[in-house]
């Protein structure tokens, strides 16, 4: 019922075409842990590469709409800059490192690049 974003149909395909894989651990107690977190459901964290020192994180807005979001993560990030599809820093791209995290704007269906500079 409702729209397919009141209806989280995203996520439920993402859930069915990339289920999580148990594997077997140690039964020692561990904390719950994130390396990201996207504080609005129109937008989805799509990949995040490894780069020497540095991670490439891609979003994109589904839902048609235009929305601001922030991206927190738990790495130790130096700098963070927008970057474009072929991982080059983008000339006045420079974010912010808040305590909320890094303010994103999106249009809709825009993908954003996120290059996070890590500390040594």
């Amino acid at each position: 019922a409702g729209s397919f974003q009141d209806a989280g149909v995203i996520q439920c395909a993402y859930n069915l075409n990339f289920p999580l894989h148990a594997v077997p651990a140690s039964s020692a107690q561990c904390p719950a842990w994130s390396a990201f977190s996207v504080s609005s459901p129109a937008v989805v964290l799509e990949t995040a590469e490894d780069r020497p020192e540095a991670v490439v994180v891609r979003l994109y807005e589904a839902h048609g709409s235009t929305v601001v979001t922030w991206l927190q993560t738990s790495l130790p990030v130096k700098e963070a800059m927008l970057c474009d599809l072929l991982e080059r820093p983008a000339a006045q791209g420079r974010l912010p490192l808040e305590q909320r995290g890094m303010r994103l704007s999106f249009t809709p269906f825009r993908v954003l690049s996120v290059l996070l500079v890590l500390k040594r």
